[in-house]
This record gives C-alpha cells, structure tokens and sequence, in this order.
C-alpha cells in the first residue's frame, strides 16, 4: 500500500499541497509582497527541495506574421532551503519581499500573478496561483496624469517582446496614447516606455507625426515619421507635479511635429 500511495503522489493524487495567502493583492513597482505560504502534508512522506515564490506576467512577442503569448518570470524568490514533508504535517512560512521596480502594471489587459510551487523530485510539484493589481508607483502616476493632461487617451497597454529595450526581461510594457486635442491632427499616436531609476524616471517617447501632403506621405511610407526620444525626469521635476512635467512634456514633443 506504501508503494501504490507514493505512485499516487508521484502524478498528484494524495501529495502534498500549498496555498498562499497575500497581506494584500495591491502592490506597486519597488513595494513589498508579503503573505503567509501554508503546506498540508499529503498520503506519503515527501522530499521537498525547496519553495519558491515567482512573479510571472505574459507579454507578446510576433513570429511568422503570428503573435504568441508568451510567459516572463519577473522575478522569484526562494522561501526555504529543502526538508521532509511528513504525511499530514501542516507547516505555514511567513515571507517579505521587495518587488521590483520595473513591474508591470496591471492596466487594460496586463496580468501578473505570483506563483507558489514545491519542489519535489520525481513527482508533480504542486503550486498555487494568486493575482495581483499593480499600480502605478508616485513617479508613474504624475507622468501619468501629465499625459491626460495634454490631451492624450490611453488607448491600450501592452507587454511587447522587446529584449533589448527590457533589460533583464525578453519584454517592455508600452503605453499606447492617441491625441484628442492639442496635438489632434498633428500626431497618430504616442507611445511611451518607463523606466524606473529609483526616486527618478526615465522615458523612451516614440513620437508618431501624422502624414501631411505630399512630404508627410512619402515619411509615413518609409516609416521615418517616427522619432524616438529618451528624457530623464529628476525628483526636482517629478515634485513640482503633473502640470509642471505635462509642460515640459509638451516642449518636447513640439519640437517633433
């Protein structure tokens, strides 16, 4: 009967189990995640290697005229070394981690969730799935709210394969806005990429002019429409509110028009 249970475990039938429970699922880039990991012992002692606690998200990336949905760990952290898992036992791990700053928030379809797993060698790791809401840190929100002050509507939020533009991830989370008065008819779209640095943020602007005459036509066919431009925005500047930021913002992308 030992060796039949332990068969059974090995595919998941009577083997351990977990289940996270996080202090709260609203948390923003550079916060804390914090929570308690609960394992109940299944049929059969068990070797677990380790628990692990993993930040995933999925983000697009395009091959062959296709797009597939692929999934990035953000990041992971290791809770405990190994140790035996007797049957029934019933053990619970505080944790506390720091999230990191380049999270992606979860606005329009971005999804992020932390993974719980055990590792145990020869069998099924069990795992628990646990959503989180991620919003934008104090930094992003003033950008944020300076975009919508010139004008802009998010139109959409997307996790793009873009290695190198991500750093340590294969992906950036790009910002879709379209103009609906001071650059209407000047611009098709702006899209914008953060990048966290601490008590400062830097921006990557991808400035779309829309085509006008005959000029504006043959840009928009050689795709030299676009202009890429990199600003570096300081704590001075980000104190000084959204209103001061959406004025430089708009400086900038004047000269692009």
């Amino acid at each position: 009967m030992s060796f039949f249970k332990k068969m059974l475990a090995s595919v998941g039938v009577g083997a351990a189990k977990v289940n996270t429970e996080l202090h709260t699922t609203e948390v923003m880039p550079g916060g804390i995640l914090s929570g308690v990991v609960y394992i109940e012992g299944g049929d059969v002692e068990q070797q677990v290697d380790r628990i692990y606690l993993s930040i995933k998200t999925h983000y697009i990336r395009e091959s062959n005229d296709r797009k597939i949905q692929e999934t990035a760990v953000v990041a992971k952290y290791l809770l405990t070394d190994g140790f035996t898992l007797q049957p029934g036992d019933k053990l619970e791990k505080s944790f506390q981690f720091d999230l990191p700053h380049n999270l992606p928030i979860t606005l329009h379809r971005a999804d992020v969730w932390v993974e719980t797993g055990l590792d145990i060698s020869s069998a099924v790791d069990p795992s628990d799935r646990d959503r989180l809401h991620v919003v934008p840190s104090r930094e992003m929100q003033i950008v944020l709210d300076a975009i919508d002050l010139l004008g802009f509507k998010l139109r959409e939020v997307t996790n793009d394969y873009a290695p190198k533009l991500g750093g340590n991830l294969p992906f950036v989370q790009e910002f879709e806005y379209v103009p609906t008065s001071r650059f209407r008819g000047y611009l098709d779209e702006l899209e914008v990429l953060f990048y966290p640095m601490g008590d400062s943020l830097e921006l990557l602007l991808q400035i779309d002019r829309r085509a006008r005459g005959l000029s504006g036509m043959l840009s928009e066919a050689m795709g030299t429409d676009e202009t890429y431009v990199r600003l570096h925005l300081y704590e001075r500047h980000l104190e000084r509110g959204a209103h001061s930021v959406a004025q430089g913002l708009e400086e900038v992308i004047s000269k692009h028009l």
